[in-house]
């Protein structure tokens, strides 16, 4: 038999740590979260259905969303072993200067409709962890105030083509105006894709009081709270709006655009030009040579033309293509420091995160945002040590195998 004694207080001392207690909620909240899939059910349950739809879905059937992130969990990282990863150094070069992790907070529309602290929590964010960040042209904080929220910060301004080209260039001017460093065209928008989860919750720019919306503020008071108490919903560029955003993009947007109209942009905007939404070679090389600094292998995070081709699938042969005449950057579908090594490896300067962040803010604010950095950088930090990688600049493709069909 086994012989049993009554453990003595000096025993059981060592045993007994208590985890201090978090008294403030939204830190209590943003602890539990340890992936971007935790903090995604956060907003979920913290965030009416309509908005969060509007930031989770895709068009049509969220085929080319759902094939971006198949094809992130099915790649294979292949690691390197007996490497010195010690010290790993997440910095890269984005347009020419540092970056202090190898990733951008992407454009993004409505924002403070997905939580009142909007657009400047995220530049703030950005400001802090030493990363771009773009401003959309359907923001919700005007440009000026957003630079003036982090003035330290790398801002881009994200660009859509209008039907009044004025209004287009009146928005360069005052971003140049403004300190931005980049100008990005988004080019995969000539008409709104068909998102359905939003035609059917009815979504409109502001939400609406209807019966359906009223039941779902009972459910999120604390959203409504801010979104009544705070300052109405403003726009980077334009003053107000009262309907869906498919037809605010099919009013506003131009869809006579073609790349000719890269002239254009050139001759009203001196500084580096990013062209977002390429999705072939062809169109890869064709922007780069009428003048494009940089692009974005992007289908929009799905919300446009469902099947559309997936980035991280053609990123290998865009690289080939490009050689060193152009960055490439990629977004669509990332959830986790993986994708973006993933990503990095296959070719791509920096990845571009839109929902990453998102889900972060409507979960806590700026320190949601914040949460959301942190998890992915500490996701591409411990997913370059076991790949024995300890700098961005030497992962290469020998590191991923794509899945071949």
């Amino acid at each position: 038999m086994t012989d049993r004694q009554m453990p003595r207080w000096s025993e059981l001392k060592p045993l007994l740590r208590p985890k201090p207690v978090t008294l403030n909620a939204t830190d209590r909240r943003l602890e539990k979260a340890l992936t971007i899939a935790d903090l995604r059910a956060i907003a979920k349950r913290r965030t009416p259905r309509s908005v969060f739809d509007y930031t989770d879905g895709a068009a049509e059937s969220e085929i080319s969303l759902a094939r971006a992130r198949r094809l992130f969990a099915e790649m294979e990282l292949q690691p390197s072993i007996l490497r010195n990863v010690a010290e790993i150094d997440l910095s890269t070069t984005v347009l020419g200067k540092r970056s202090e992790l190898p990733f951008a907070f992407a454009p993004t529309g409505f924002t403070r409709m997905m939580n009142h602290e909007g657009e400047s929590a995220v530049v703030k964010v950005a400001q802090k962890i030493g990363i771009p960040y773009a401003l959309s042209t359907m923001g919700t904080t005007s440009i000026e105030d957003v630079a003036a929220a982090a003035p330290d910060a790398r801002k881009w301004f994200q660009l859509y083509v209008w039907n009044d080209r004025d209004a287009g260039e009146d928005l360069v001017k005052r971003s140049a105006a403004a300190g931005y460093e980049a100008l990005m065209l988004t080019v995969d928008v000539p008409v709104a894709g068909a998102r359905l989860r939003d035609v059917r919750n009815g979504f409109t720019i502001p939400p609406s009081l209807t019966v359906k919306t009223v039941l779902d503020a009972s459910l999120h008071p604390a959203w409504w709270a801010n979104l009544l108490t705070t300052r109405p919903l403003t726009f980077a560029s334009l003053s107000s709006w009262d309907g869906t955003v498919a037809e605010l993009l099919n009013q506003l947007f131009d869809p006579t655009m073609t790349v000719e109209d890269l002239n254009w942009l050139r001759s009203i905007w001196d500084g580096p030009l990013i062209v977002k939404g390429i999705q072939t070679v062809e169109d890869a090389r064709r922007v780069i040579d009428a003048g494009a600094d940089a692009i974005v292998l992007s289908n929009h995070g799905g919300r446009q033309l469902d099947r559309a081709p997936t980035p991280l699938r053609i990123l290998p042969e865009v690289r080939k293509a490009v050689g060193t005449d152009a960055e490439v950057y990629l977004d669509t579908g990332i959830m986790s420091g993986a994708d973006i090594v993933a990503a990095l490896a296959l070719g791509a300067d920096a990845c571009l995160v839109g929902r990453a962040y998102l889900y972060g803010l409507m979960a806590g604010g700026e320190r949601g945002v914040a949460r959301a950095a942190e998890i992915l950088t500490t996701e591409v930090r411990r997913t370059m040590a076991l790949l024995g990688v300890p700098s961005v600049a030497e992962l290469n493709p020998s590191h991923v195998r794509l899945p071949t069909n």
